[in-house]
């Protein structure tokens, strides 16, 4: 299956937020898994292959992307060998709704000379390669120059995101509102409950902790997230998997620190039910706080955001509000029952 070509100029910075399926190549090969190198060779031979060809795909019956095929075990293995055996399975993709700036940060990442770029089945819509981004040629034996090409790609996104002063103070600082705004709902909050942190002062004590361990697990969730941003973008079956890896990770490390700080908290004030509310808040705000940070770096850039300088502010003080809503409401429920 050979799509027909298209031909795209340079693009520059100035193309940095254009859709990428606006720029792809057509004139990739795919073959079917199913074949023998044998019948795919035969069918290469039959077909009017581009010289910018860099890579074979394989693909299943539903033409749904499921490999990379290397060209020497391609022309070295026994002809009636399964094209399957022989494929590189774990492929990056770059999906379709992600920009042209995604896929320089995906060249810089991984240091691929193309990415294939699929739809919502996971079907190949065309390639994007490193041609697209300079107008030198390749020298494929020259490993020099490939560096010099990824250079030129770090170098144009750097441009691109060269800012001045007053601008970098216009994209960074509406994102710290949102710090800001989180402070002042934390504050209201804790009034909101003084009758309740007045009774029982313990609470108080382990407010700092409590959102310490939830603000740092948001953090590295978040961190996380922004490295899988690089290589696989916004595909909604990426997201969810991750998500679920986070939800349960998060739940034993909310049991972990959890158990650990509700255990001193008992030890040291001998409260059996602030031990188990302080325990309980922070395995719960742990939970949250991990899918967040999966979340909203995800959101934002899906919206064609930044998410490394607006997910950060986003992330922290949603944690904070939501995990002082679970410390104070749970402390009201369980202490309730005790009166």
């Amino acid at each position: 299956m050979t799509p027909n070509r298209s031909t795209n100029a340079t693009l520059t910075t100035d193309n940095l937020d254009d859709p990428v399926v606006k720029h792809v190549r057509k004139d990739f090969v795919a073959l079917r898994q199913d074949c023998t190198v044998g019948e795919a060779l035969q069918q290469l031979r039959r077909q009017e292959i581009s010289e910018r060809i860099l890579y074979l795909y394989a693909v299943d019956e539903d033409n749904a992307l499921v490999g990379v095929l290397p060209t020497r075990a391609l022309l070295l293995s026994n002809l009636d060998v399964k094209l399957s055996s022989i494929m590189l399975t774990r492929v990056v993709k770059i999906p379709h709704t992600a920009t042209v700036l995604v896929a320089c940060e995906c060249f810089l990442f991984h240091r691929f000379l193309a990415f294939p770029v699929v739809d919502e089945e996971g079907r190949i819509i065309g390639v994007v390669d490193v041609n697209l981004f300079t107008d030198e040629v390749l020298d494929m034996a020259e490993r020099r120059s490939a560096d010099d090409i990824f250079q030129l790609i770090g170098v144009r996104v750097a441009q691109a995101k060269r800012l001045s002063p007053l601008q970098n103070f216009r994209r960074r600082f509406p994102w710290l509102l949102a710090n800001i705004t989180g402070g002042i709902i934390c504050a209201i909050l804790s009034g909101f409950y003084e009758e309740l942190l007045e009774a029982v002062v313990v609470l108080a004590l382990f407010i700092p902790i409590v959102l310490a361990l939830a603000e740092s697990v948001s953090m590295q969730s978040m961190t996380l997230t922004l490295q899988r941003l690089h290589g696989e973008g916004t595909d909604r079956r990426m997201f969810l998997l991750a998500l679920g890896r986070e939800f349960f990770t998060a739940i034993l490390l909310g049991i972990a620190a959890g158990g650990m700080v509700g255990s001193v908290a008992f030890v040291w004030r001998g409260d059996l039910m602030v031990s188990v509310v302080v325990g309980a808040s922070i395995g719960l705000s742990m939970i949250t706080a991990c899918l967040l940070g999966v979340a909203l770096p995800t959101a934002v850039r899906a919206f064609k955001g930044d998410p490394r300088v607006a997910a950060g502010p986003m992330v922290l003080s949603t944690t904070d509000i939501l995990t002082l809503l679970f410390y104070f409401n749970l402390a009201g429920i369980i202490l309730s029952q005790l009166d």
